[in-house]
């Protein structure tokens, strides 16, 4: 879901649709019919365009979005990628395109190539061949997205939002065409959900999950509360002494400090109704000509801020830790520490809400990070050299230039979870058993952020959720995670809310993984219309033999390994 004028747009669409001024009904003529249908701009959904265009097919990209590439092109910058020698076919080919970008001199305008030179995850090969970048500024992955559309002469229709309420029609267990809340109707054979909520998946009668599983349901460790389970970095233990979540210290009676939850936190397995935090992932700059000193938000409130100066008197001193540099004096920046900018316990019922409850979520998060800067430049509770380090730094001019310089992505870090054929779990992740018909490969630990900030039965203040577990090395993701439950829908492929346990979501939701199934997605969209079956019914051994001569990477061979 894109942030500001898209929603606000959404927002006025749905008042003009129940005051009658916009037609609910189809037009009179007959829609366009398209082999593909993508709903959702994101990289996933890009990709899975590009692939079924390569593959002969009609194909049409539509969604909200405005920009393309979703959060790769929206401030994720510094990319999670794992073992790099797991992501091939059009998602490295991404990546390697970016490696070419860089190439060019008027692509450096605030710092020279060899200035910034090879750092983090940098510039590097495999074998010599197709050289590929992992870090990156915005603007120029937007370009790439741009790139793929113009070349592949890829319609895109922007700015068009799903009908949820009647919107998907349906015959005989197939998706036949799709609806927008402007009265734009796409007919297509076969359709992909790409967006990060998945509201087609939803909106088709598809069955999924939210929040977190209990530990039985799916037989995992890791699953539901994990209460008592610490990572280092961004709980209140990294601190040198505890802190109240008094408004006056170790005294409950005088109420409790904003952002803090007085429910319990639930029984350690449990399942519950509770996600994982989101932020924007900003794009920062401390080189001035490029530079926009932040600003105070509207309706900051320097009390909701509280609990971070108390932080600071516990110790706290790891602000920048997460500044991550990217080309041209610029940063990726995520969240770091016990209250940073991950808006905690404030997304609940994002998944399921309205675009206006939606649009106020966003809002919510977009008023509480900017407040968290201009705290961190003004209040004078911020120790003095993180309060003058912060004054140096602002939005980049370059970045998000129709948005304000922020972010036009919310990091969605989950939302709905498709229950399909198959459910991804921790037991597959950790290769406790077998994945069946691997159709793209994962790496990145098992990533959950915060979920809930309580109070702990000693009167303290805690985060529980945060969660950082080694998947040692790479796994296999099955077809089957991609493919609703025959009798939800026939004709449908979801590669970004996959069917999966929140834990193992944790993993699988990296970047380069949705352009790794997106990709898969659209192959097998395609032999499904070729063949005139279900895609449930998709021979996996055809489908794997194409994956493969397209450069995908179905099973892990060290030998291959690369950075």
């Amino acid at each position: 879901m894109t942030a500001s004028k898209p929603l606000f747009f959404a927002s006025i669409l749905c008042l003009l649709l129940v005051s009658g001024l916009i037609d609910r009904r189809p037009a009179t003529a007959e829609p366009p019919t398209y082999d593909v249908v993508v709903y959702g701009g994101t990289s996933a959904g890009v990709i899975a365009a590009v692939q079924a265009k390569k593959m002969d097919k009609s194909v049409v990209l539509v969604g909200p979005d405005r920009h393309l590439g979703g959060l790769t092109s929206g401030g994720l910058g510094w990319t999670d990628t794992g073992n790099k020698g797991v992501i091939g076919g059009l998602a490295r080919d991404f990546y390697h395109r970016i490696w070419q970008k860089y190439q060019r001199p008027e692509n450096w305008p605030h710092q020279t190539l060899d200035e910034y030179g090879n750092r983090g995850q940098g510039n590097r090969a495999i074998d010599g061949k197709n050289r590929t970048m992992w870090i990156f500024e915005p603007h120029l992955a937007e370009q790439v997205f741009e790139d793929y559309v113009e070349e592949f002469q890829i319609p895109v229709h922007r700015e068009q939002w799903l009908d949820r309420e009647s919107g998907v029609v349906k015959t005989d267990g197939k998706i036949s065409s799709i609806r927008m809340l402007s009265g734009e109707t796409y007919a297509g054979k076969m359709f992909i959900d790409a967006t990060y909520e998945g509201d087609l998946m939803a909106a088709a009668g598809v069955q999924y999950a939210t929040g977190r599983e209990a530990g039985d349901v799916y037989d995992e460790k890791y699953g539901g509360v994990q209460t008592g389970v610490l990572h280092h970095h961004h709980h209140f233990d990294i601190l040198d002494r505890p802190v109240s979540p008094y408004r006056v210290p170790g005294d409950p009676t005088s109420g409790v400090l904003p952002r803090i939850s007085t429910e319990p936190p639930g029984e350690k397995l449990a399942g519950d109704h509770r996600i994982q935090a989101y932020c924007f992932r900003m794009c920062l700059t401390n080189h001035d000509p490029n530079r926009v000193p932040f600003a105070k938000p509207d309706g900051y409130d320097a009390s909701q801020y509280e609990l971070l100066a108390r932080i600071y008197q516990a110790g706290f001193d790891e602000t920048f830790d997460k500044f991550d540099p990217i080309p041209n004096h610029k940063t990726d920046t995520n969240n770091h520490g016990p209250f940073s900018t991950d808006n905690i316990g404030y997304n609940y019922d994002y998944p399921d809400a309205s675009y206006e409850r939606r649009e106020e979520i966003l809002r919510e998060h977009e008023t509480y990070q900017k407040g968290w800067l201009y705290f961190l430049c003004t209040d004078p509770r911020v120790p003095d050299d993180v309060r003058t380090e912060m004054q140096t730094w602002g939005l980049a001019k370059d970045e998000f230039i129709d948005n304000g310089h922020w972010p036009h992505q919310l990091y969605i870090r989950e939302a709905r979870r498709m229950v399909g054929m198959y459910v991804m779990t921790e037991n597959e992740l950790l290769k406790r058993r077998p994945t069946p018909n691997s159709v793209g490969m994962g790496s990145y630990a098992m990533d959950s952020h915060n979920v809930q900030r309580y109070i702990t039965p000693e009167g303290y203040v805690q985060n529980e959720g945060d969660i950082g577990v080694s998947t040692k090395g790479p796994y296999e993701i099955s077809y089957g995670s991609l493919v609703p439950k025959r009798e939800d829908c026939t004709n449908l492929l979801v590669p970004v809310c996959v069917s999966s346990s929140h834990i193992a979501f944790g993993s699988i939701r990296m970047e380069p993984v949705f352009m790794i199934l997106g990709q898969s997605a659209a192959t097998s969209a395609v032999q499904a219309i070729d063949e005139e079956i279900a895609v449930q019914d998709v021979r996996y051994s055809k489908l794997r033999e194409r994956l493969e001569a397209d450069g995908q990477v179905l099973t892990y061979e060290p030998k291959s390994a690369g950075k």
